[in-house]
């Protein structure tokens, strides 16, 4: 506890040498931490919570953090982003997870300059940076800030300090991309991202809150942490009927259960390098 203590007052001295601040605001657990101390900080007629909707997330997660934002009583700035505009977003290359962030980024440093803030702070933690993150090239790019890394916290600080101030999402499930559920090199569209988004609503209506549905051809492969395959193998007809409604041929379910990045097996470490490099 002690260590969470001291990084919690390196957080908080980190925040209080900006005046104004974006928060490029997810509704995740990282992002509202960051929110959750630049309010506590600056003061909330400092702090404006920055939340993009796009064709790759689900109007559901942009629509809680919104409401989130707007509970703490700050200034939201909604952004709208067309990611399937962009060549490499559109064909799923391994490059595309720049290209997102680069966008994103880009658009908070408009916000920036709009409302004439000092920096644009976003959730990445220390767990980011043993992970393939090409995203993290497009942020130093971009000068945005990461400052839950400044302060050295990981996701299971930043749960527990999250829980400790009373914050109603510090468990929440990390949600991604809907363009994780294809493998690389696959041409997105509306209907193949509303067949996922469709699947992945529905199995967390059964209980599923952490699932993801991965599409290879007409093929549906369900991830489930392992401890929950059991329940879902007794559910399998009902599920099997519902996601072939939604436009799958076969549905599967891997026996490894619930990975999160597991399309990126497939790339090299030569490949990842020159990505993030």
């Amino acid at each position: 506890m002690e260590n969470i203590i001291r990084k919690e007052n390196k957080l908080n001295s980190l925040m209080g040498k900006y005046g104004k601040v974006i928060i490029a605001f997810s509704g995740g657990i990282d992002s509202t931490l960051v929110l959750d101390t630049a309010v506590k900080v600056l003061g909330k007629e400092n702090v404006i919570a920055a939340v993009a909707n796009s064709e790759l997330f689900t109007d559901t997660e942009f629509n809680s953090a919104v409401k989130l934002a707007k509970k703490a009583e700050i200034e939201v700035a909604e952004v709208k982003l067309n990611y399937l505009f962009n060549e490499e977003i559109r064909n799923n290359r391994p490059s595309s997870w720049y290209w997102m962030k680069k966008i994103f980024y880009k658009k908070m440093n408009e916000l920036k300059e709009k409302f004439s803030a000092d920096i644009v702070l976003d959730g990445m933690i220390m767990d980011d940076n043993n992970d393939f993150r090409p995203g993290l090239k497009a942020r130093d790019e971009e000068g945005i800030v990461s400052i839950l890394q400044l302060a050295q916290i990981y996701k299971v600080e930043v749960r527990k300090l999250a829980e400790r101030r009373g914050l109603e999402n510090w468990n929440k499930v990390a949600s991604c991309s809907v363009s994780s559920r294809f493998p690389y090199n696959t041409e997105l569209t509306n209907e193949l991202i509303n067949r996922v988004m469709k699947s992945e609503a529905y199995l967390k209506v059964l209980g599923y809150k952490t699932v993801r549905v991965r599409v290879q051809g007409n093929t549906a492969r369900i991830e489930v942490p392992i401890r929950e395959t059991v329940s879902l193998i007794n559910s399998m007809k009902e599920i099997n009927r519902q996601l072939k409604l939604y436009g799958f041929e076969y549905i599967t379910l891997d026996l490894e259960g619930f990975k999160s990045g597991r399309m990126n097996d497939e790339l090299s470490s030569g490949e990842k390098s020159k990505l993030v490099n």
